[in-house]
C-alpha cells in the first residue's frame, strides 16, 4: 500500500509540475536575470571604491594658454618620503601630461621662458585633472 501511495504522489507531482513547468521556467529566468543585475550593479560599485583607495592620480595635465612657452615644475613626496619631481615643458598653445603621479601636496612653478617665475603655489592631487596656465 504504502509503494502504491508513494508512486500516486510521485505521478501527481509529475502531472502538476509539467503543467505549469513553463511558468517556473520563466519565474526561474527572470530570478536569474535579476540575480546578475544585482550582481553587476555590486560589481560597478566595487571597481569605483577600488578607484578611491589607488595610491596615484592617473592623468595630471597642464594646458599652456600663454603667448609662449612654459616649463612647469611639480615637487612633492610619495608615501616612502622619496622626492618627486616632474618638469614638464609646454609649447604656446600646448598640452602635456604626467601619468601615474602618486596622490600628495605638491609646489608647482610656472617658469616662463626668459627664467622668470611666472606663478608658484601648492596644490593637492588626489583625482584627475587638468590645470590651464592663462593670463590673470
Amino acid at each position: 500500500m504504502n509503494k502504491i501511495t508513494t508512486l500516486l504522489l510521485i505521478f501527481l507531482s509529475l502531472i502538476y509540475s509539467r503543467s505549469f513547468a513553463q511558468k517556473d521556467i520563466d519565474n526561474i529566468l527572470k530570478g536569474g536575470e535579476i540575480i546578475v543585475n544585482g550582481l553587476s550593479f555590486l560589481k560597478s560599485n566595487n571597481s569605483d571604491v577600488k578607484q578611491s583607495y589607488s595610491k596615484v592620480v592617473e592623468n595630471v595635465c597642464i594646458k599652456n594658454k600663454l603667448s609662449d612657452k612654459i616649463t612647469f615644475v611639480l615637487t612633492g613626496k610619495d608615501e616612502e618620503d622619496d622626492v618627486v619631481k616632474k618638469e614638464l615643458v609646454i609649447q604656446k598653445d600646448g598640452n602635456e601630461c604626467v601619468f601615474e603621479l602618486p596622490k600628495g601636496i605638491y609646489t608647482y612653478e610656472v617658469i616662463l621662458s626668459n627664467k622668470e617665475i611666472f606663478k608658484k603655489g601648492e596644490y593637492k592631487f588626489i583625482e584627475d585633472i587638468t590645470i590651464t596656465v592663462k593670463q590673470d
